[in-house]
């Protein structure tokens, strides 16, 4: 009946956002203190590129689907992206269909890595996109800034600092309701003064299990908070110090595995220093340093009950820990025709666990540190302007990655003395980059062509999790060896009066590519990391155009294509081609929109090869979803957005999938865990 009334409430809204955007269209004039101009987007479907292989967006904004419950959620609205689904939260951000640590994950310019040897709970598990301010994205290895071996992109979810004038209060907030339980409240608090500030930033998320296309409850629920405190020191408007402090924790169900997550305890600590507007060649500093801690518990009893006859038919929990700490110092330089930024940064992390059967049994057990991480880098980008035209952006850095193993026992049914316990590995990582900009005279076009090759440690889902490593080695820690990608990207931008376009190119070979093997034997699933070079190529495309005063007009296609170089077998988890449709009208006081996103099917697969979270189930079906938006700007203050996602009720399921865990009753035979069917929501903003 609840969901009844929200569709019912949700079409009034949206009847009355469409006659008020019609009433716009048709000439009438609004009063004169109601009019606006040059506002945002009311409501988000899309983004386009702000520069060369750089995205910016604003994550408070409201989006289509749904505003997002976690930080991969959130990064589907950018042409490239997908999810490696497992229910209703905490999906794996997928890019150009590259994962893990392939992607430079960054939350207020540190390190936050999950736990889970699974990735239950990855780095964006812990990420509130509305509690920040800006997202910034650079797609392949263009950048050296942000950390080295980030060879399908940086990701950073950024807090801005912020100025007062004279002392005062802002205070921005939204609520927002929808099908199937959801509601989420956020909380952005500032207060301050022309020398020191405060921010509070706070937030709550719940859903309850939602229903598929074709009716079918899909276990999904999830319950989680965050809050995060800021105090500053602003002598001058070019200089600042802060220290920040923040909490959280949650909990998840998940259609998709054989526990749920009962606890996401994250605790973090941080503090920086800029100084910008500096006369001479050093212009500006910025250094921060920062501490993250999550404390995650799985276990099979507190949001299902075991599985008689699964894998683990008694109550067992997995506590897991990962404790990162870590620090940069950049110095940004110029000249007349040249801006250079140069600095060092360091990391290191330790990951722990313990695990017991019965009902919160973990906790009498001691924790044992299995995994010890160390890193610390120097890098330089510059950018040089030829002339107005002609500019040349480089970088290199230069990465000493360390990892030591403090496994006694290999994991499984049956552990073994570990062979590797107290080795530690160190390689010397080198990245490097260069790319060409030219605007074309006369022509609001710019093109660009950039090479960057980067080499990357294997991480600690690569060398730990799985059960074998490599052909002669005795393990993945002794035998799995670093990444090496080189890639070339091209591109061009239009920015004309009525017609933005934009179209991006890429194509790489991946030197010792790390894939995982999946086995099937008399002991059961295992899975083994090994080494082989690959091949990638893909690209996405963009176009908007004005149409009329206040109407657009545009659309977005990505495409990700790859391979194992020796025998040509497709890489695994490649998101298909998927292209997304969207008209809308928005003249800054009212707005209506249409979302259409179509998926083809994805036939090349490999079902014997995946990642650490999961592997090709087979092929996918392709499918096309139609979604409505509107949005009111009821005055400077306040505004209104409301959507129906899955206007049709399509059953569909994504490619990037894991299989529904027999627990909940879902077959032995793999099947993908379906999408949620009509969702229908409202949501209200507020800014004082």
């Amino acid at each position: 009946m609840r969901s009844k009334l929200l569709y019912l409430g949700v079409a009034a809204v949206l009847a009355q956002l469409a006659s008020g955007a019609a009433w716009a269209a048709n000439g009438a004039e609004a009063p004169a203190e109601e009019r606006v101009v040059n506002l945002d987007t009311l409501v988000v479907v899309g983004v386009a590129p702000v520069a060369s292989l750089t995205w910016v967006t604003d994550p408070r904004l409201p989006r289509q689907p749904v505003p997002a419950s976690d930080g991969a959620d959130y990064l589907k609205t950018v042409p490239g992206f997908a999810t490696l689904r497992s229910g209703g939260t905490n999906g794996d951000p997928v890019l150009r269909g590259q994962f893990g640590s392939r992607l430079n994950l960054l939350a207020g310019d540190g390190a936050l890595m999950g736990a889970c040897p699974s990735r239950m709970d990855n780095a964006m598990s812990y990420v509130s996109p509305e509690t920040y301010d800006r997202l910034t994205i650079v797609k392949g290895p263009q950048t050296v800034l942000w950390g080295g071996g980030a060879s399908a992109g940086t990701v950073r979810f950024e807090r801005e600092i912020p100025y007062f004038d004279e002392a005062g209060l802002r205070l921005d907030g939204s609520v927002m309701f929808a099908s199937h339980g959801r509601n989420d409240q956020v909380l952005n608090a500032l207060a301050g003064s022309p020398e020191f500030y405060g921010r509070l930033t706070a937030n709550r998320s719940e859903s309850g299990d939602y229903e598929d296309g074709a009716g079918r409850r899909v276990p999904s629920a999830w319950d989680k908070w965050n809050a995060d405190a800021a105090f500053g020191w602003t002598p001058d408007p070019d200089t600042v110090l802060e220290a920040s402090v923040g909490a959280g924790d949650g909990q998840a169900r998940y259609a998709g595995r054989g526990m749920d997550g009962s606890q996401f305890d994250r605790t973090t600590y941080g503090l920086r220093f800029e100084k910008k507007g500096m006369e001479g060649r050093l212009r500006e500093i910025a250094a921060n340093a920062y501490y993250n801690d999550v404390d995650h518990v799985m276990d099979n009893y507190t949001l299902r009950n075991p599985d008689p006859n699964g894998m683990m038919p008694m109550a067992t929990a997995s506590n897991v820990a990962h404790r990162t700490s870590g620090g940069r110092v950049a110095l940004g330089f110029g000249g007349e025709h040249w801006e250079l930024t140069a600095g060092v940064d360091a990391r290191s992390s330790r990951h722990a666990r313990r695990s017991a059967q019965g009902r919160g049994q973990y906790l009498a057990q001691p924790w044992m540190v299995d995994a010890r991480f160390r890193q610390a880098g120097a890098f330089a980008e510059l950018h040089w302007h030829l002339d107005a035209r002609n500019h040349v952006i480089a970088g290199a850095r230069i990465d000493r990655a360390e990892a030591e193993d403090r496994r006694a026992s290999t994991a499984g049914m049956m552990p073994m003395p570990n062979p590797t316990l107290g080795q530690t590995r160190s390689e010397t990582l080198p990245s490097v980059f260069a790319r060409f900009e030219q605007d074309i005279d006369g022509k609001p076009l710019r093109w660009y062509a950039g090479v960057g090759h980067t080499q990357r440690m294997p991480d600690y889902w690569e060398l730990f999790s799985p059960n074998r490593g490599p052909d002669g080695a005795a393990n993945a820690f002794a035998g799995v060896q670093p990444e090496r990608t080189t890639q070339l990207d091209i591109g061009m931008r239009y920015a004309g009066k009525r017609v933005d376009a934009w179209v991006s190119a890429y194509a790489g070979r991946m030197t010792d590519y790390i894939a995982f093997d999946y086995m099937t034997g008399p002991m059961g699933a295992s899975t083994r990391a090994r080494n082989a070079d690959a091949n990638i190529r893909g690209g996405e495309a963009g176009v908007e155009w004005r149409a009329a005063e206040h109407w657009k007009l545009g659309g977005t296609v990505a495409w990700s294509w790859g391979e194992l170089a020796d025998t040509g077998q497709a890489l695994p988890q490649m998101p298909p081609l998927e292209a997304r449709l969207n008209a809308g009208f928005d003249n800054g006081t009212w707005s209506a929109g249409a979302l259409l996103r179509a998926v083809a099917s994805q036939d090349r697969v490999s079902p014997s090869l995946g990642n650490v979270v999961g592997r090709d189930l087979g092929p996918s079906s392709g499918f096309v979803v139609f979604s409505l938006n509107g949005a009111y700007r009821i005055n400077d203050q306040l505004r209104l957005a409301a959507g129906i996602d899955n206007l049709f009720d399509r059953d569909y399921a994504e490619h990037l999938n894991l299989a529904g865990n027999s627990a909940f009753g879902y077959p032995a035979d793999p099947v993908r865990i379906h999408e949620p069917g009509r969702t229908a929501w409202v949501k209200l903003s507020a800014s004082f």
